[in-house]
């Protein structure tokens, strides 16, 4: 990661529920720089549907200042915390502010999604497969959900969209399930 010569990196900021735009704007009034990356999202409001801007990361402004004089953020108004580790603000990487402010400005169509990694245990949430539970992996640069049959030590790979997967919450115990052949069934949502 590389500082700017005044010392200032980017960091992401904790904001109030729906005042990530005014937020922006206040500490662009500042003489802050900020990214707040946003997509087009279709809302149901009073029985229509209506085409809305919302932000790609809800609840989080990325602003770029030197942590060592951040009471000028922290009071602008919207602003809860600046995303730390422990008890020292975390900035966030240059590469991959680089990748967010391409996207941004991509005009390709980007929405959020939720985090996940390979090796991670997941479960298809839509398709013919939904239910099923797995393993994340990457070949070829495609996503795959690996099922396996502990019993066998076999496994099948089975391709799959990454809009249909979503991480499924371990609490450190081995979740048997993720090994079956079956899927779980859960009731369908009309």
């Amino acid at each position: 990661m590389t500082a700017e010569p005044n010392g200032s990196l980017w960091y992401a900021l904790q904001v109030r529920t729906r005042w990530e735009r005014s937020t922006a704007n206040l500490l662009v009034g500042k003489g802050y720089q900020i990214i707040l990356p946003t997509f087009k999202a279709v809302k149901r409001w009073r029985g229509n549907d209506k085409a809305v801007i919302a932000p790609l990361f809800p609840g989080y402004v990325f602003c770029r200042f030197d942590a060592n004089q951040r009471l000028p953020v922290l009071i602008t108004p919207g602003v809860v915390s600046v995303v730390r580790r422990g008890s020292v603000p975390a900035p966030v990487e240059d590469w991959e502010m680089a990748a967010i402010e391409r996207v941004a400005s991509s005009g390709v169509r980007a929405e959020p999604c939720p985090y996940l990694e390979m090796g991670q245990n997941v479960r298809i949430g839509d398709g013919p497969l939904r239910g099923l539970e797995g393993i994340l992996i990457s070949f070829k640069e495609r996503h795959r959900i690996v099922v396996s049959v502990s019993l066998l030590r076999r496994s099948v790979a089975v391709e799959i969209d990454r809009s249909q997967i979503y991480p499924i919450r371990t609490t450190g115990i081995p979740d048997l399930r993720s090994f079956s052949i079956m899927p779980s069934f859960e009731p369908a949502i009309a």
